[in-house]
C-alpha cells in the first residue's frame, strides 16, 4: 500500500504492519518491524453514494395473523467484528469473534507432495475452544526475519535463487517465481487446502496474495517481476484456481492488486469477475481518502456483494492505532463512516485493547457486517409462519442461514440478503401463537449463536 508517514516522532515508533505492541507475538512474527514510507497526495474526503431505500415486500395473503415478538442484538456477530490475534491475552473478551493468524507454507509442506496440516488442524481447534472462528492468511515474505516459507525442499532443487535484499522493512528473502515447482507447489497447495476447509466451521474468512506480508506490495525491497514477485500470467491462473476450488469459503486480497506495477487486473479484467474480497491494511489512515479509496473504487463499489471487505487498521503511527476508534474520529473521518463506505464485515484491531475501552470496542465491531431485523412475524396457526426478514447491516452474510421456526428452515437463503434489503419468508410447518422464529446456520462453532432484533406489537 502506497504509505504517508508522519514524521511527528522518531521512525523507531512505527509498528509492523501486523505487529502486537504490548502482546507476546507468534513465533514468526516480530512485535516490531517498520512500515512503508511512500506517500500520495489525499484530495480529500470523496462523497459517499446513497444507498437507495427498498420498500417493504407486501404481506402474503396467507400469513396468517400478527404475533408479537420482542428480540434484541446483545452482541458481536459470528463472522464480523474487531479481530484479534491468536496471541492476544484479551482473546477471550466477551467482544471477540474472530482470530487471526499468518501461516507458513513450510510448515505445511516439507517434501514435495507430502502434506502435513497438524499446524492448520491445531490453530483451528485452539480457536473454536474459545467459540471463535479464524481468519487466516498464508505469506512467503516477513521483512525482518531469516528466511521466507518456501519449502525447502523448492529452495535445494538444482536452478532455484532466491534473493534476500536489506530493506526498510528490514532484510527479506524473496520466493523465486522463476522456479517452475514453485509455481506448481503453491496451486497445488491451494487446491488441498480448499479440498480440506472450504466447509470447515472454524474457518471463517481465507486472506492471500504475494509479496511482502502478502499484502501485494515490496515497498522499499527487491521487486523484480516475474522472479521476487510473480508474474501477472501465473497470477491469473492462480485467480482462476481459487475461484474454482473455493466454493464456501470467501477468500481475499489486498486493495493493494490494484497497483498494475504488482496485479493482474488491468492485464486480464475479466479476473475482476471471480468472487473475491479485499482487505485495506492501512485502513483509517492520513491520506485514506486517496490512494486507499481509488484502491476500493478499482475493485467496484459493490465487491462486497461477492466477497467480504477485511481489513487492519493503520500501523504508519502510534497515533493511528490509538485513535482509530475514538469516537470523534482521526484524521477528519469516523470509524462507523469508513465501514458503510466500503460495507466493511471484519478489521483486525489486536492493538485496540490497550487503546480503548470494552465497550467502545464492542460498540465498533457491531457496526459491522450483517444485522438481521425481524419486523414483522405471522402465524397461520397448524400450517406456516411467514417473517419479514431484514438486513439493517452493511453487508450480508457470507455463508448459508435460513429462518427457522420451531426448527423448520424456510427455502430463502439470507445469504442473499442485501444490506436495506427486505424478504418474506414462508415456513410450511404446524406453527402455533408460541412459536418464535430463529436464524439457523451450519457454518458456527460451539456457543456462537446468530441474533435478530425485533419489534412486533
Amino acid at each position: 500500500m502506497k504509505k504517508i508517514l508522519l514524521f511527528l516522532c522518531a521512525s523507531a515508533l512505527m509498528l509492523g504492519s501486523c505487529g502486537c505492541q504490548g502482546e507476546t507475538p507468534q513465533e514468526e512474527i516480530p512485535e516490531e518491524t517498520p512500515k512503508d514510507t511512500e506517500t500520495t497526495e489525499d484530495p480529500g474526503e470523496p462523497e459517499q453514494p446513497e444507498e437507495p431505500s427498498q420498500p417493504l415486500p407486501d404481506k402474503p395473503a396467507d400469513a396468517g395473523e400478527r404475533v408479537p415478538l420482542k428480540a434484541s442484538i446483545t452482541g458481536v456477530q459470528p463472522m464480523t467484528g474487531i479481530v484479534l490475534w491468536t496471541t492476544s491475552s484479551a482473546k477471550t473478551k466477551s467482544y471477540v469473534q474472530l482470530e487471526f493468524s499468518y501461516m507458513l507454507y513450510n510448515k505445511v509442506c516439507k517434501e514435495k507432495d507430502a502434506y502435513d496440516w497438524t499446524v492448520m488442524d491445531n490453530l483451528l481447534a485452539d480457536v473454536a475452544s474459545r467459540g471463535h472462528q479464524a481468519v487466516v492468511r498464508f505469506r512467503y515474505v516477513y521483512p525482518g526475519q531469516s528466511s521466507n516459507a518456501v519449502p525447502e525442499y523448492i529452495k535445494k532443487m538444482e536452478g532455484y535463487e532466491g534473493i534476500t535484499y536489506n530493506s526498510e522493512d528490514g532484510k527479506a528473502e524473496y520466493p523465486d517465481w522463476r522456479s517452475e515447482e514453485l509455481q506448481r507447489f503453491h496451486m497445488e497447495f491451494y487446491r488441498r487446502f480448499a479440498e480440506r476447509y472450504d466447509k470447515d466451521p472454524r474457518l471463517a474468512f481465507v486472506e492471500t496474495g504475494f509479496g511482502h506480508w502478502a499484502e501485494y506490495h515490496v515497498y522499499g525491497g527487491k521487486f523484480i517481476a516475474g522472479q521476487t514477485f510473480p508474474s501477472k500470467e501465473f497470477q491469473a491462473e492462480f485467480m482462476r484456481g481459487m475461484g474454482e476450488w473455493f466454493q464456501d469459503t470467501t477468500w481475499s486480497i489486498s486493495i493493494d492488486a490494484s497497483d498494475n506495477k504488482y496485479g493482474p487486473f488491468q492485464k486480464y479484467p475479466e479476473l475482476k469477475d471471480l468472487t473475491f474480497g479485499n482487505f485495506d491494511d492501512s485502513f483509517m489512515c492520513q491520506d485514506w481518502s486517496g490512494y486507499n479509496w481509488s484502491c476500493w473504487q478499482f475493485f467496484g463499489l459493490e465487491r462486497y456483494k461477492k466477497g467480504p471487505a477485511g481489513g487492519e487498521f493503520s500501523y504508519y503511527s502510534s497515533y493511528d492505532q490509538k485513535h482509530a476508534l475514538d469516537k470523534e474520529g482521526m484524521h477528519g473521518r469516523k470509524f462507523e463512516d469508513l465501514v458503510a463506505k466500503v460495507h466493511m464485515t471484519f478489521i483486525i484491531g489486536n492493538d485496540q485493547p490497550g487503546k480503548q475501552t470494552e465497550a467502545r470496542i464492542k460498540e465498533a465491531a457491531m457496526s459491522m457486517g450483517y444485522s438481521f431485523e425481524i419486523k414483522d412475524f405471522c402465524v397461520n396457526e397448524g400450517v406456516s409462519a411467514s417473517v419479514l426478514i431484514s438486513n439493517v447491516g452493511v453487508a450480508p452474510i457470507y455463508r448459508d442461514a435460513w429462518v427457522a421456526v420451531d426448527g423448520v428452515r424456510g427455502s430463502y437463503n439470507l445469504r442473499g440478503l442485501m444490506p436495506g434489503e427486505s424478504t418474506w419468508v414462508t415456513i410450511d410447518c404446524p406453527a402455533t401463537k408460541a412459536s418464535k422464529p430463529s436464524i439457523e446456520c451450519d457454518h458456527l462453532v460451539k456457543g456462537q449463536k446468530i441474533e435478530y432484533q425485533a419489534s412486533v406489537e
